[in-house]
């Protein structure tokens, strides 16, 4: 019997500080990781961007142990990770067909050497401000840090707010949310690979295993298939004592490249006092 990943992501989840009552249940070996609160899920709207996938869609707590995944082949891959795929398709508004033809092609449909120790899907490197677990691989030079996680389900959910929050691959999310070609030929242009190749494999390993049908389940769900276009503000955040700027990308939902950018920073350095430009989409 194929082995799925399921999670429920309940609201309550993100309201823990607040005093709401909660179980956690963690099993072995890709079992359910579930989260129990005595609040239900309240779904309000179809606005499908970073803010409600926080709402919406929020992690379940890590399980605090690095859990191995063997995956048998390319269709045992599709049929453990593709619910995954959906929710941070309707979290996200990322094709599920995009991320799941990159898991496959990234990670050798989950038996590549570096996912086998990382559960790193999308062969997501450190990069600045990274403070989670990593390991080191030979991939473009020798010894690059790649990201690790605990349960795969990290590396997807990484993988979204990597693409969603770095200015390079903002226009993607202008295409339609179920156009996977055009997805598959804006990663290449944006420079997600050097693959010149990359685009027609995404493609092929689409319409091979009729991955676009995810893409389609989710669309029939309610996902609009276009964005409404965001409007930003920029407001200014002064340093405090304990201030880095991977906790204020954490904290203001931006990456760190973005701040960097915003703030003609060459580093992460940063000191007390300091005022740092900090962007935010408007309230609706």
């Amino acid at each position: 019997m194929i082995r799925r990943i399921g999670y429920v992501l309940l609201v309550a989840f993100l309201l823990s500080s607040c005093g709401a009552k909660k179980r956690r249940t963690t099993q072995r070996n890709g079992a359910p990781v579930v989260i129990k609160t005595e609040e239900p899920v309240t779904k309000t709207t179809t606005d499908v961007e970073t803010e409600v996938a926080k709402d919406l869609y929020p992690m379940p707590a890590d399980p605090g142990r690095f859990e191995r995944f063997p995956i048998s082949d390319t269709q045992e891959y599709i049929e453990t990770f593709a619910e995954i795929a959906q929710y941070e398709m309707r979290a996200f508004g990322i094709p599920a067909s995009i991320t799941l033809a990159q898991g496959i092609l990234e990670s050798g449909s989950g038996r590549g050497e570096l996912t086998l120790k990382t559960n790193n899907h999308f062969g997501i490197k450190c990069h600045t401000g990274w403070q989670g677990e990593y390991d080191f691989h030979d991939d473009d030079a020798k010894g690059e840090c790649f990201r690790k996680y605990n349960h795969p389900m990290f590396s997807f959910r990484d993988h979204s707010i990597f693409l969603s929050s770095r200015s390079r691959y903002a226009f993607l999310f202008n295409y339609r949310r179920d156009d996977y070609k055009k997805w598959a030929h804006g990663l290449r242009q944006a420079g997600y690979a050097t693959d010149r190749q990359y685009p027609q494999k995404l493609i092929a390993l689409i319409e091979r295993y009729n991955l676009h049908e995810y893409d389609e389940a989710v669309v029939r769900g309610g996902l609009d298939t276009v964005r409404e276009p965001k409007q930003y503000e920029v407001f200014t955040h002064v340093v405090e004592k304990g201030d880095t700027l991977y906790a204020l990308s954490r904290k203001y939902e931006i990456s760190v490249d973005e701040i960097q950018r915003l703030n003609n920073l060459n580093g992460t350095n940063i000191s007390i006092g300091q005022v740092l430009n900090i962007r935010k989409e408007k309230a609706k």
